[in-house]
C-alpha cells in the first residue's frame, strides 16, 4: 500500500481529496493491462519536461498523443503483425486518414485499389482533395493499371486484403512488387483479416492498418484504429520524395526525424507528433483497454466465425433466391486460387449475397427490403467483426455515396446483401437467413445444410 503522507503530507481536507493516497508512477502487480484513464501525466522536474516536449525521450505527456494503456495496445498489434511500431487512434478511419496523410505529404498523389470500404472512398476522393492530395483508383487485379497510374507524385499505393464488401482477394506480393518497382510503400488495409488470417507484411506490405473497431475488438463496444509500420520501407533512400520525415523541422528540432528515429520509427514520431497531436483523433483509455480485451480471443472468434461462414456460404450457393455468392473459399470464385496462399487459415467471415433478381428494380428493392426486415438472428447493423451476426444493404448504406459505375467496379448491384457472421450457431444463423429468403422471394431449400455446433 501507498503511504497517504507521502502523497499529501500535512494537508488540510480539501487537499487531502484531492491528493491523498496516490503517489504517480507506484508500480502494481496487476495480472492484465490497467486502465490507466488519465488525461494529463506528472513530470519528475522540469528538464524531464523539457526532454519529452523535444522528444528527446520517450514518456507519457497528454492522452492526447498517447496513454499506458494504449501503448500496451500498439505494441501488442505491432507483435501480431510482425511490425517494428503502431499507433493507435480514435477509428479505423482516422487510421487510413493520419496514415495517407503522413505518407503524401503536401501534394501527393495516392495509387488505390478500387475495391475498397465505401468510407475510405469518401475519404479518398473526396476529403483529400481538399488536402492537395489526389487520387488515382485502379483495378486491383490489373497490374498493368498499376504501373500507369504512377506519376511523379506518388507516394503510397493503397488497398485491402480482402474488400469490403464482396469478399475479393488482393495479390498482395504482386502489389506490393510493383509499388517498390515504382519506389513508393504498399499501405494494406487488413481490418477483415485481421493477423490472425494475414500477415501482409510477410508479402511485402510496408504498411497496414485496421479498423480494430471490428475483429481486434470484436464485441461491437469499442471504436479504435491502429497503423503498424512494419519497418521495411527505407524512406532514406530517397530522402528528396519524404521531406516530411528526412528533412528538418522547427517543431522537431535540429535533427529530422529520420535521423533521430530512424527505420520503423520515424513515420509514428511523425504521426503522433503531428497528425495525432494537431488534428486530435485520439484514442480513449477505456477503448484501448476494451480493445485489448477483444484481441486476447481474436484467434478463437476468427476461427470459428471463417469456419461458419464458409459452411453458410456453401449452403447458400445452392438456394434457390440467391444469385450469387461471394465468398472467395468457394471454388468457382475468381478469387478461389488466391486463397491458398494469402489465408492458409480460411476465408474472412466478411462476404456478400446477391439475390435473384426480377430485372425490375423497384421490385428487387422490395425484396431486399423484405429480406433484410425479415431477418431474426441477424442483425441490421453498419459493423462487421462483431460476435453477432451482421447483415447490411451497400448501395443503401455503407457505399451509398458511390456513383453506379464505382459501385459496379467494386461489385456491388442493387440486389447485393453483405453478412458478417459471428459467433452464434451456425445452424441458426443459416435457417434464419433461409426464412427471410423464403419471405423476400418465396423460395426455400429443403433443409438447411448444418449441423448444430
Amino acid at each position: 500500500m501507498t503511504d497517504p503522507a507521502a502523497s499529501a503530507p500535512d494537508t488540510r481536507f480539501a487537499t487531502k481529496q484531492v491528493q491523498a493516497a496516490y503517489v504517480p508512477g507506484t508500480p502494481q502487480n496487476t495480472a492484465v493491462p490497467p486502465l490507466y484513464q488519465s488525461a494529463a501525466y506528472q513530470f519528475a522536474n522540469l528538464a524531464e519536461a523539457r526532454d519529452l516536449f523535444a522528444l528527446r525521450r520517450a514518456g507519457n505527456i497528454y492522452s492526447r498523443n498517447a496513454s499506458p494503456t494504449q501503448q500496451v495496445l500498439e505494441e501488442r498489434v505491432a507483435a501480431l503483425e510482425g511490425g517494428v511500431s503502431a499507433i493507435a487512434v480514435a477509428s479505423g478511419q482516422a487510421a487510413v486518414a493520419v496514415t495517407i496523410l503522413a505518407l503524401a505529404g503536401r501534394g501527393g498523389h495516392v495509387v488505390a485499389a478500387d475495391r475498397l470500404y465505401g468510407g475510405t472512398v469518401d475519404l479518398l476522393q473526396d476529403t483529400l482533395d481538399d488536402f492537395g492530395i489526389a487520387v488515382t483508383f485502379v483495378d486491383q487485379d490489373d497490374p498493368q493499371a498499376w504501373r500507369s497510374a504512377v506519376t511523379a507524385r506518388t507516394r503510397l499505393f493503397f488497398a485491402e486484403s480482402v474488400a469490403n464488401p464482396v469478399a475479393q482477394v488482393l495479390d498482395v506480393r504482386q502489389v506490393a512488387d510493383i509499388a517498390h518497382a515504382a519506389g513508393v510503400p504498399l499501405v494494406i488495409d487488413s481490418t477483415v483479416t485481421t493477423p490472425y488470417l494475414q500477415r501482409p507484411g510477410e508479402h511485402g506490405a510496408d504498411f497496414v492498418v485496421h479498423s480494430a473497431t471490428k475483429y481486434l475488438s470484436g464485441h461491437g463496444g469499442s471504436l479504435g484504429g491502429v497503423a503498424v509500420d512494419l519497418g521495411s520501407f527505407d524512406f532514406g533512400a530517397d530522402p528528396s520524395r519524404w521531406p516530411q520525415l528526412t528533412a528538418q523541422h522547427d517543431r522537431f528540432g535540429p535533427v529530422s526525424l529520420w535521423e533521430r528515429f530512424g527505420q520503423g520509427f520515424a513515420f509514428g514520431a511523425l504521426v503522433k507528433a503531428k497528425y495525432v497531436h494537431d488534428l486530435g483523433p485520439s484514442l480513449s483509455p477505456f477503448n484501448a483497454h476494451q480493445i485489448l480485451q477483444g484481441i486476447e480471443t481474436l484467434d478463437l472468434r476468427v476461427a470459428r466465425q471463417s469456419s461458419s461462414a464458409l459452411a453458410i456460404a456453401e449452403a447458400l450457393a445452392d438456394h434457390p433466391a440467391v444469385a450469387r455468392v461471394h465468398h472467395p473459399g468457394l471454388a468457382g470464385n475468381p478469387w478461389h486460387p488466391l486463397v491458398a496462399r494469402y489465408l492458409p487459415h480460411g476465408a474472412p467471415a466478411v462476404f456478400s449475397i446477391d439475390l435473384v433478381s426480377t430485372g425490375d428494380e423497384e421490385r428487387d428493392q422490395e425484396r431486399v427490403e423484405r429480406f433484410v426486415d425479415g431477418l431474426r438472428v441477424v442483425r441490421l447493423v453498419a459493423n462487421i467483426g462483431d460476435a453477432r451476426s451482421l447483415v447490411a444493404h451497400p448501395a443503401s448504406m455503407t457505399h451509398s455515396h458511390l456513383n453506379a459505375a464505382q459501385r459496379a467496379a467494386a461489385g456491388i448491384s442493387a440486389t447485393t446483401v453483405r453478412l458478417s457472421i459471428g459467433i452464434e450457431d451456425p445452424a441458426d444463423i443459416l435457417a434464419d437467413l433461409d426464412q427471410a429468403l423464403v419471405r423476400a422471394v418465396g423460395e426455400t431449400v429443403a433443409e438447411p445444410a448444418l449441423a448444430s455446433a
